[in-house]
């Protein structure tokens, strides 16, 4: 009997809500790879509302919260809840523990201590003008980027610059915040995406922002270009990775070019990663990305 995989989503990408997300082509790109790959190792694939995982999860032999893509909107806690119910009855991936550590951005600060090469970070309990304007003199620039701890996709995320009028609350992170210096590269060469399956570099790719703007998401007019990254740059990327002890299903790694010309971690994504399988090899059933995950998944749960 083939094992039952629940893909787990937010429901703003469920086709007929109202509310539905710009970017919903993103997972219909991926589950085209994800579905007949699975299908190939003997795993059927459903899309399952993570606010029903609870109830759903003995119906399946694993769950994988990829898009979970509403977690941060003031959900956390509902969805963590929702993650620890779910984890009695299958197997979560990544694993509980891993999903509750992810889900908080203050692991970067952790990273950072271990040694791993992270772009300096400044945490806030909460965002006053007088907190962020400190941030200018301690990270040497005259431009921040102020990120929630508990967040995605740029939701409640600000550029600021000093002179400027400080930015309206409703457009500031709602509780915890993270401030970092803007670093140029975003704009001049990009951010770089790293893939890692069951600990194993599966393919990179570089995402730049339109003209004008920082953000390098397809909602904002990002666009994305397959990379091949150097031997120095895989390397640095491993670093992320092997800071950590447990080694992830799906991983992840988001870098910038620091001032110093070496990458910079920004989010180690091991929850509700988009894996932009169509930069890996191969359409459909042929996805390579796509068959390392289903590969890595099969052997964790044989």
């Amino acid at each position: 009997m083939p094992q039952k995989i629940a893909i787990l989503v937010s429901d703003n990408l469920i086709s007929e809500n109202s509310d539905i997300r710009d970017d919903i082509f993103e997972l219909e790109e991926e589950m085209g790879k994800i579905t007949p790959v699975f299908a190939n190792y003997d795993m059927v694939t459903n899309l399952v509302r993570w606010r029903d995982a609870a109830a759903q999860a003995p119906n399946y032999d694993a769950m994988l919260p990829l898009f979970v893509w509403d977690y941060f909107e003031g959900n956390q806690e509902a969805f963590i809840s929702e993650m620890a119910k779910a984890s009695k009855h299958t197997k979560l991936f990544n694993s509980f523990d891993v999903i509750r550590w992810n889900s908080d951005k203050s692991y970067l600060d952790e990273l950072d201590r271990s040694g791993a090469p992270v772009i300096q970070t400044l945490y806030l309990e909460r965002v006053t003008q007088t907190g962020v304007e400190r941030a200018f003199d301690t990270l040497d620039t005259d431009t921040l980027v102020i990120k929630p701890q508990i967040g995605g996709g740029a939701w409640r995320q600000v550029l600021y610059k000093k002179g400027e009028p400080f930015p309206n609350k409703a457009e500031l992170p709602p509780e915890g915040a993270m401030v970092q210096a803007f670093l140029p590269s975003v704009q001049s060469e990009g951010e770089y995406s790293f893939l890692y399956f069951g600990g194993h570099f599966s393919h990179a790719l570089v995402k730049r922002p339109k003209t004008g703007d920082y953000r390098i998401q397809s909602i904002y007019g990002g666009t994305e270009e397959t990379y091949e990254p150097s031997k120095t740059e895989r390397a640095d990327a491993r670093l992320i990775l092997d800071a950590l002890d447990f080694t992830p299903l799906y991983a992840r790694v988001d870098l910038l070019r620091g001032n110093d010309g070496g990458l910079r971690l920004i989010e180690l994504e091991l929850l509700e990663p988009y894996l932009y399988l169509a930069h890996s090899d191969g359409e459909g059933e042929d996805n390579k990305g796509a068959t390392r995950l289903a590969e890595a998944l099969k052997k964790k749960l044989d």
